[in-house]
């Protein structure tokens, strides 16, 4: 269970970036267990179970530092990935060591694409990602069937402290894509957002909430324009 002194800690940084403690807090990790260097090297694993549990993260402590190991490892296969020409196979297969599992035979990627971590990122079957999209998934980033990605979209699973002698420490939260969704050029997916099945987000758009199954949204912050129908 976290420590009241955690819960609290944990609870201000989540108050303080408009986000709400309750939705974000989790009362199953022990915040004994990584963070202040009181334990042995966290391998990857560990890290994405930790990770579950939407942990406030101490600037140098071992959760940061498996980060920067998984960091390292990400930029090696994704600089593999944008160096060169690869066939479609090719990419699939690098594809497929970046994130730590096979992705599907139709599945699609036009390079460059960037990552933070890698290892928790999940993509279902038939999912296109277009050119120039940034995947900071140390929080998670979950894709489901046949969605599509267009240009330079981000995903960003982390936040900062916004108290300026805490801004090293992290806040994280996943990101999940139902299924048929499709991502606007340079859209924007915060910490947290849930997006529907069969959604479209604009080009351009922040998306800052979760966005309800078969609706378009667009903006900053994007808000519903309106329902698809079928």
């Amino acid at each position: 269970m976290r420590s009241k002194k955690g819960k609290r800690r944990y609870a201000e940084a989540a108050e303080s970036l408009g986000l709400g403690g309750k939705e974000w807090l989790s009362e199953k990790y022990s915040d004994k267990d990584f963070c202040g260097g009181r334990r042995k090297t966290m391998t990857t694993k560990e890290y994405i179970e930790y990770m579950k549990e939407r942990p406030y993260l101490e600037a140098g402590s071992e959760v940061h530092m498996c980060m920067h190991r998984a960091a390292e490892e990400a930029r090696r296969i994704t600089s593999q990935i944008n160096g060169t020409f690869h066939t479609a196979e090719e990419l699939r297969a690098l594809f497929s060591e970046l994130i730590g599992k096979p992705v599907d035979e139709n599945f699609g990627l036009f390079p460059p694409v960037y990552s933070d971590f890698g290892k928790n990122i999940s993509v279902g079957k038939r999912v296109f990602i277009n050119e120039g999209c940034c995947f900071q998934d140390q929080g998670g980033i979950e894709i489901g069937d046949d969605c599509l990605i267009g240009h330079q979209v981000v995903f960003a699973t982390i936040n900062h402290d916004a108290a300026p002698e805490k801004r090293g420490n992290m806040l994280s939260a996943p990101i999940r894509l139902g299924k048929r969704v499709w991502i606007g050029a340079h859209a924007t997916i915060l910490a947290g957002v849930t997006i529907g099945d069969n959604a479209i987000v604009a080009a351009g758009a922040v998306v800052t909430k979760d966005v309800p199954a078969d609706t378009i949204v667009g903006g900053v912050p994007a808000r519903v324009i309106k329902k698809i129908r079928k």
